[in-house]
């Protein structure tokens, strides 16, 4: 029997996955075999005829096995980077992506690091937003808002990982419904935006591994927003910044809701592949209007 390497695992787990019909079988095999075989990205390139185990070798297997089936690389090692910081990751959240990071582009240059802020998620799901938020702020205090008890149990178990939960509350409801007359600097939300009728279309990890409630936007995908931008106008501060992560095509209709609602400077925000992602506006000041 031939004994794997790390170099010949990592060719062996690329031509798999290219062959499952996996959207990035390098990235992906390469993880693969860093978690199975106990090595970093460093150890393949400066020791590439490591060799594996044989429970090494079995472990790589079974996540290939795993992966082939199209389970996210996220779910399957249990956490996913976002931002600057890593989280855990389970069926029960959405895995975080990039350009959900946009929103952080929008809204931390409107946050003074040395000042204390008070920030909110709507639909906090990992606390991916929300913690990547309060790490880069230190006086920040943040309460984030789900309607999963499973998802806020995996948004609390980031929270104490980033040494963060004495920042931050996490707590059960429906959109901002529940939080009375409080208010804040900044409000932020991620919500499902994807049309019912196209979820049976989407990419098997995504259709068959995330929560469908996180996903599922109704049947113009612009249902939650209609709450949202009621809800978001009403607990911000005067002057405070919201942004709100969109599907690309959402832009115009999602922003003609927020200036309804009454929210000033309304724009439309691109993300690194120059696609619009975000909706971002502010509460009015006094003599403000909208537009």
């Amino acid at each position: 029997m031939t004994v794997k390497t790390l170099v010949s695992a990592w060719t062996g787990a690329r031509r798999r996955l290219q062959a499952a019909g996996v959207e990035s079988p390098v990235i992906d095999a390469r993880l693969l075999v860093e978690a199975a075989a106990g090595a970093t990205r460093a150890d393949i390139i400066t020791d590439p005829q490591r060799p594996l185990t044989p429970e090494q070798g079995a472990l790589l297997e079974d996540l290939l096995h795993r992966r082939e089936g199209r389970e996210p690389v996220s779910q399957i090692l249990g956490v996913k980077g976002f931002w600057k910081i890593t989280l855990r990751v389970t069926p029960d959240v959405l895995s975080p992506r990039p350009e959900t990071e946009t929103i952080l582009d929008v809204v931390l240059p409107e946050l003074p690091v040395d000042q204390p802020v008070h920030v909110l998620d709507l639909g906090v799901g990992s606390g991916a937003i929300l913690l990547a938020i309060l790490a880069e702020r230190p006086l920040a205090t943040g309460v984030g808002v789900d309607v999963s008890e499973r998802a806020l149990a995996v948004a609390r178990g980031n929270a104490a990982d980033l040494d963060l939960a004495g920042r931050v509350t996490l707590q059960c409801g429906d959109w901002g419904a529940g939080l009375g007359d409080a208010t804040f600097d900044v409000v932020v939300s991620n919500p499902p935006y994807i049309r019912t009728g196209l979820i049976g279309s989407l990419a098997p990890e995504v259709r068959d591994h995330e929560p469908h409630l996180a996903l599922d936007g109704g049947p113009d995908g612009l249902a939650a927003y209609r709450l949202l931008a009621r809800d978001i106008v009403r607990l911000l501060a005067p002057g405070g910044r919201f942004a709100v992560e969109i599907d690309t095509d959402q832009g115009e209709d999602v922003s003609a809701l927020f200036i309804q609602a009454g929210a000033a400077d309304v724009r439309v925000v691109r993300d690194l592949s120059d696609r619009d992602r975000v909706v971002t506006g502010v509460q009015k000041t006094l003599g403000q209007t909208t537009r």
